[in-house]
């Protein structure tokens, strides 16, 4: 087993590509009975037409244990990845709620500050939710709401585009855990306005694709967001960008904190990749889209089947891209 092979075996196997492969028997069940026109699942949030844009709903629940040892940061994390989810969406967030859970008013208080303190970083206000102090375990959803002028979703890939990685290196692992955190004790208003670049690009039509990295991975996302539109790749492990040090594998399992893949046009790919470096986020493109339904991972000549689509979906959230052409978002 060469090098190679051992990282494409090894991303198959993170805990991330796990979880989303649960997604599929969710996504089984609601597709069943959900009526004929109704809104694809897949994207990072659901977009509903509404009068010359889009109302955006996403919605993000945490494993009990991470609520447990990391409340604050769990609650951090409530605002942040669901503002997240809006700006991947090429929108901007208008209020979150949230649902909590917990064994008294201490328990909940730091889950609470978490929220707060990103509330007030990303000025997104929090505008109600449920509570229920009287539970045996700490436990937290939060939803939001959101609105793009033009979308960028996950449908919108076509064969033949380059597929570009932004990624903010300015950040550190919260040890031991795969998080990369480049927004804590970050400048408020540099935050807000890094994530400004995503509806920017929907807007001035340079990008109609994009997926925000989660615990997936770089390489996880990237696969839904092909599944999501029918099509296959290739991914260059050496052109992935990462900070110094950091192990390969480690990095391209984690979840950065400001991370995004996108799917480009080669004529606007140079565009794209300057809008992200001029604000000094890491941007390059790592690969490249095809119809292929398999996804690739390629380094220093040599190459590795990551996924076939056609023999095991990932999230069975995938369309044809035939069905995309006549579906309205």
């Amino acid at each position: 087993m060469n090098d190679l092979n051992r990282l494409t075996q090894s991303v198959k196997k993170s805990i991330g590509l796990a979880h989303k492969r649960d997604i599929a028997a969710v996504t089984g069940l609601l597709n069943k009975r959900m009526p004929s026109g109704a809104i694809a699942l897949g994207d990072d949030c659901a977009a509903i037409a509404d009068r010359d844009g889009f109302l955006l709903f996403a919605a993000e629940g945490f494993l009990n244990e991470f609520v447990a040892t990391q409340p604050w940061f769990a609650g951090y994390c409530g605002v942040m990845v669901n503002v997240s989810d809006i700006y991947a969406m090429g929108g901007r967030p208008i209020a979150v709620v949230d649902a909590i859970w917990s064994d008294g008013e201490a328990q909940a208080k730091p889950v609470l500050e978490g929220m707060a303190a990103a509330s007030e970083i990303y000025r997104v206000p929090i505008a109600g939710g449920h509570s229920n102090l009287r539970s045996d375990r700490p436990q937290l959803s939060v939803a939001i709401l959101g609105r793009a002028n033009k979308l960028l979703s996950s449908f919108a890939a076509k064969a033949g585009q380059k597929l570009l990685a932004a990624v903010d290196l300015r950040g550190h692992f919260r040890e031991p855990h795969a998080w990369w955190d480049a927004s804590t004790g970050s400048p408020q208003e540099r935050l807000r306005e890094d994530l400004e670049l995503l509806p920017q690009l929907a807007e001035g039509g340079l990008c109609a694709a994009a997926k925000d990295i989660s615990m997936a991975g770089l390489i996880g996302t990237v696969l839904m967001l092909l599944e999501s539109s029918g099509l296959g790749g290739v991914i260059d492990i050496a052109a992935i960008p990462r900070p110094p040090d950091i192990p390969l594998e480690r990095w391209l399992c984690c979840f950065p904190s400001y991370g995004f893949v996108l799917s480009v046009e080669d004529k606007h790919s140079e565009a794209v990749i300057g809008r992200f470096s001029e604000r000094g986020i890491a941007c390059s493109v790592i690969g490249e889209t095809d119809a292929s339904g398999r996804l690739r991972v390629a380094d220093a000549g040599s190459e590795e089947l990551l996924w076939d689509l056609h023999a095991e979906p990932l999230t069975g959230c995938g369309i044809k891209p035939e069905r995309y052409a006549s579906r309205t978002l």
